[in-house]
Protein backbone atom coordinates (compact mmCIF):
# COMPACT_ATOMS: atom_id res chain seq x y z
CA UNK A 1 0.00 0.00 0.00
CA UNK A 2 1.13 3.46 -1.09
CA UNK A 3 2.39 5.44 2.09
CA UNK A 4 -0.52 8.51 1.00
CA UNK A 5 -3.12 5.92 0.07
CA UNK A 6 -5.24 4.93 3.57
CA UNK A 7 -4.45 8.47 4.76
CA UNK A 8 -6.08 10.42 1.50
CA UNK A 9 -8.59 7.48 0.73
CA UNK A 10 -10.37 7.14 3.88
CA UNK A 11 -9.94 10.35 5.07
CA UNK A 12 -11.26 11.86 2.45
CA UNK A 13 -15.02 11.77 2.48
CA UNK A 14 -14.80 13.49 6.49
CA UNK A 15 -11.70 16.04 5.36
CA UNK A 16 -13.96 17.54 2.82
CA UNK A 17 -17.18 17.51 5.00
CA UNK A 18 -15.91 19.46 7.59
CA UNK A 19 -13.18 21.78 6.52
CA UNK A 20 -16.45 22.34 4.19
CA UNK A 21 -18.42 23.43 7.41
CA UNK A 22 -14.93 25.36 8.81
CA UNK A 23 -15.23 27.44 6.16
CA UNK A 24 -19.16 28.47 5.93
CA UNK A 25 -18.06 28.83 9.45
CA UNK A 26 -21.85 26.40 10.47
CA UNK A 27 -20.65 23.18 11.62
CA UNK A 28 -23.92 21.83 11.87
CA UNK A 29 -24.50 22.39 7.80
CA UNK A 30 -25.88 19.24 6.20
CA UNK A 31 -24.19 18.35 2.68
CA UNK A 32 -26.31 17.32 0.17
CA UNK A 33 -26.47 14.33 -1.81
CA UNK A 34 -25.10 16.46 -5.07
CA UNK A 35 -22.33 17.24 -2.45
CA UNK A 36 -21.14 13.71 -1.52
CA UNK A 37 -21.68 12.94 -5.58
CA UNK A 38 -19.00 15.68 -6.08
CA UNK A 39 -17.01 14.30 -3.57
CA UNK A 40 -16.80 10.63 -4.93
CA UNK A 41 -16.37 12.35 -8.44
CA UNK A 42 -13.19 14.52 -7.25
CA UNK A 43 -11.63 10.82 -5.30
CA UNK A 44 -12.41 8.69 -8.35
CA UNK A 45 -10.70 11.37 -10.90
CA UNK A 46 -7.50 11.52 -8.27
CA UNK A 47 -7.89 14.92 -6.96
CA UNK A 48 -5.45 14.72 -4.55
CA UNK A 49 -7.41 15.52 -0.87
CA UNK A 50 -4.97 18.93 0.04
CA UNK A 51 -6.09 19.97 -3.74
CA UNK A 52 -9.51 19.52 -2.47
CA UNK A 53 -9.26 21.51 0.90
CA UNK A 54 -7.47 24.45 -0.58
CA UNK A 55 -9.88 25.02 -3.48
CA UNK A 56 -12.68 24.94 -0.72
CA UNK A 57 -10.44 28.02 1.11
CA UNK A 58 -9.79 29.81 -2.36
CA UNK A 59 -13.02 29.76 -3.26
CA UNK A 60 -14.69 31.23 0.36
CA UNK A 61 -12.04 33.64 0.29
CA UNK A 62 -13.84 35.24 -3.18
CA UNK A 63 -17.01 34.97 -1.93
CA UNK A 64 -16.16 37.35 1.29
CA UNK A 65 -14.47 39.56 -0.67
CA UNK A 66 -17.56 40.65 -3.06
CA UNK A 67 -19.02 43.73 -2.01
CA UNK A 68 -22.50 41.93 -2.27
CA UNK A 69 -23.35 38.44 -0.90
CA UNK A 70 -26.98 38.23 -1.29
CA UNK A 71 -26.88 34.55 -0.81
CA UNK A 72 -24.90 32.31 1.63
CA UNK A 73 -22.51 29.26 -0.24
CA UNK A 74 -24.72 26.21 0.19
CA UNK A 75 -22.98 23.77 -2.12
CA UNK A 76 -19.77 21.88 -2.31
CA UNK A 77 -20.41 22.59 -6.62
CA UNK A 78 -19.57 26.21 -5.75
CA UNK A 79 -16.11 25.56 -4.82
CA UNK A 80 -15.78 23.36 -8.15
CA UNK A 81 -13.46 25.56 -10.48
CA UNK A 82 -11.34 26.72 -7.75
CA UNK A 83 -10.54 22.55 -6.32
CA UNK A 84 -9.67 21.60 -10.00
CA UNK A 85 -7.58 25.04 -10.39
CA UNK A 86 -5.84 23.68 -7.22
CA UNK A 87 -5.00 20.55 -8.58
CA UNK A 88 -3.38 21.23 -11.59
CA UNK A 89 -1.43 23.83 -9.80
CA UNK A 90 -0.41 20.98 -7.19
CA UNK A 91 -0.09 18.80 -10.47
CA UNK A 92 2.89 20.91 -11.86
CA UNK A 93 4.35 21.21 -8.69
CA UNK A 94 7.52 19.65 -7.15
CA UNK A 95 6.73 16.68 -4.95
CA UNK A 96 5.92 16.76 -1.66
CA UNK A 97 8.02 15.12 1.19
CA UNK A 98 5.92 11.58 1.58
CA UNK A 99 4.08 11.08 4.59
CA UNK A 100 4.46 7.96 6.98
CA UNK A 101 2.14 5.39 5.86
CA UNK A 102 -1.31 5.60 8.07
CA UNK A 103 -2.74 2.84 9.57
CA UNK A 104 -6.51 1.84 8.17
CA UNK A 105 -9.01 4.15 10.08
CA UNK A 106 -10.71 0.95 11.41
CA UNK A 107 -10.49 -2.80 12.77
CA UNK A 108 -10.17 -5.92 11.84
CA UNK A 109 -13.68 -6.71 13.11
CA UNK A 110 -15.65 -2.88 11.76
CA UNK A 111 -13.50 -4.59 8.35
CA UNK A 112 -15.42 -8.04 8.87
CA UNK A 113 -18.57 -6.88 10.10
CA UNK A 114 -19.05 -4.35 7.19
CA UNK A 115 -18.79 -7.29 4.65
CA UNK A 116 -20.95 -9.81 6.73
CA UNK A 117 -23.72 -6.53 7.23
CA UNK A 118 -23.70 -5.82 3.45
CA UNK A 119 -23.45 -9.64 2.73
CA UNK A 120 -26.66 -9.64 4.30
CA UNK A 121 -28.27 -6.75 2.88
CA UNK A 122 -27.98 -8.42 -0.66
CA UNK A 123 -29.06 -11.87 0.93
CA UNK A 124 -31.91 -10.32 2.28
CA UNK A 125 -33.33 -9.14 -1.08
CA UNK A 126 -33.77 -12.71 -2.52
CA UNK A 127 -32.97 -11.98 -5.72
CA UNK A 128 -30.52 -14.16 -6.97
CA UNK A 129 -28.02 -11.52 -9.03
CA UNK A 130 -27.82 -10.13 -6.01
CA UNK A 131 -27.25 -13.53 -4.13
CA UNK A 132 -24.16 -13.82 -6.30
CA UNK A 133 -22.56 -10.29 -5.01
CA UNK A 134 -23.64 -11.41 -1.61
CA UNK A 135 -21.52 -15.06 -2.40
CA UNK A 136 -18.64 -13.34 -3.26
CA UNK A 137 -18.36 -10.52 -0.08
CA UNK A 138 -18.68 -13.89 2.22
CA UNK A 139 -15.65 -15.40 -0.01
CA UNK A 140 -13.52 -12.40 1.20
CA UNK A 141 -14.84 -12.01 4.37
CA UNK A 142 -13.83 -16.25 5.14
CA UNK A 143 -10.22 -14.32 4.45
CA UNK A 144 -10.94 -11.17 6.23
CA UNK A 145 -7.50 -10.78 7.97
CA UNK A 146 -5.75 -11.61 4.32
CA UNK A 147 -7.46 -9.30 2.75
CA UNK A 148 -7.33 -6.71 5.16
CA UNK A 149 -3.44 -6.62 4.76
CA UNK A 150 -3.85 -5.08 1.20
CA UNK A 151 -7.03 -2.79 1.95
CA UNK A 152 -5.85 -1.24 -1.71
CA UNK A 153 -6.23 -4.32 -3.82
CA UNK A 154 -9.25 -5.46 -1.33
CA UNK A 155 -11.09 -1.73 -2.32
CA UNK A 156 -10.46 -2.85 -6.45
CA UNK A 157 -12.34 -6.04 -5.52
CA UNK A 158 -15.60 -4.19 -3.69
CA UNK A 159 -15.61 -1.24 -6.24
CA UNK A 160 -15.81 -4.18 -9.46
CA UNK A 161 -18.47 -5.85 -7.10
CA UNK A 162 -20.53 -2.54 -6.87
CA UNK A 163 -20.00 -2.08 -10.73
CA UNK A 164 -21.84 -4.99 -11.12
CA UNK A 165 -24.54 -4.05 -8.21
CA UNK A 166 -25.24 -0.94 -10.05
CA UNK A 167 -25.77 -2.62 -13.12
CA UNK A 168 -28.06 -4.66 -11.73
CA UNK A 169 -29.98 -2.28 -10.59
CA UNK A 170 -30.35 -0.40 -13.05
CA UNK A 171 -31.80 -3.11 -15.28
CA UNK A 172 -34.50 -3.21 -12.70
CA UNK A 173 -35.07 0.92 -12.90
CA UNK A 174 -38.51 1.73 -14.76
CA UNK A 175 -38.54 4.55 -16.29
CA UNK A 176 -40.63 6.90 -14.00
CA UNK A 177 -37.67 6.10 -11.28
CA UNK A 178 -35.00 7.38 -13.83
CA UNK A 179 -37.13 10.47 -14.97
CA UNK A 180 -37.80 11.41 -11.37
CA UNK A 181 -34.14 10.89 -10.14
CA UNK A 182 -32.69 13.19 -13.38
CA UNK A 183 -35.74 15.75 -12.26
CA UNK A 184 -33.76 15.76 -8.46
CA UNK A 185 -30.45 16.14 -10.30
CA UNK A 186 -31.02 18.88 -12.76
CA UNK A 187 -32.96 20.76 -9.67
CA UNK A 188 -29.80 20.42 -7.58
CA UNK A 189 -27.45 20.86 -10.43
CA UNK A 190 -28.77 23.99 -12.40
CA UNK A 191 -27.01 26.86 -10.31
CA UNK A 192 -24.18 25.08 -10.56
CA UNK A 193 -23.51 24.22 -14.51
CA UNK A 194 -21.43 27.22 -15.50
CA UNK A 195 -18.68 26.07 -12.95
CA UNK A 196 -18.04 22.78 -14.53
CA UNK A 197 -16.55 21.68 -17.21
CA UNK A 198 -18.36 19.20 -19.53
CA UNK A 199 -16.53 15.87 -18.32
CA UNK A 200 -16.83 17.37 -14.62
CA UNK A 201 -20.51 17.66 -15.44
CA UNK A 202 -21.19 14.05 -17.23
CA UNK A 203 -18.80 12.34 -14.04
CA UNK A 204 -20.82 13.86 -11.32
CA UNK A 205 -24.42 13.25 -12.95
CA UNK A 206 -23.27 9.64 -12.86
CA UNK A 207 -22.10 9.59 -9.69
CA UNK A 208 -25.49 11.35 -8.44
CA UNK A 209 -27.39 8.76 -10.27
CA UNK A 210 -25.66 5.87 -9.32
CA UNK A 211 -25.99 6.98 -5.77
CA UNK A 212 -29.52 7.96 -5.69
CA UNK A 213 -30.59 4.33 -7.48
CA UNK A 214 -28.84 2.36 -4.92
CA UNK A 215 -30.82 4.57 -2.27
CA UNK A 216 -34.02 3.83 -3.55
CA UNK A 217 -33.42 0.17 -4.03
CA UNK A 218 -32.15 0.31 -0.51
CA UNK A 219 -28.80 -1.71 -1.92
CA UNK A 220 -25.38 -1.36 0.20
CA UNK A 221 -22.55 0.77 -0.77
CA UNK A 222 -19.60 -1.69 -0.87
CA UNK A 223 -16.47 0.40 -1.07
CA UNK A 224 -14.84 0.52 2.10
CA UNK A 225 -14.81 4.62 1.72
CA UNK A 226 -18.08 3.90 3.23
CA UNK A 227 -17.06 1.92 5.91
CA UNK A 228 -17.11 4.68 8.73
Amino acid sequence: MSEDWAYNYFNYFTEVEEHFQRARATSLFLLSPLDWALIETWKNSGVPLAAVLRGIDEAFEKWRSRKSKTRQVNSLAYCSQEVLAAAQAMAGAAPSAPREAAPAPFELEEFSSFLSKSAGDLRSTGDPAYGEIAAALEAILSDAESCYQDLEETERRLTALEDKMVAIARSRQDEEELLAARRSLDTELRPYRGKMTAPQLAMLEQQYLERRLLESASLPRLSLFYLR
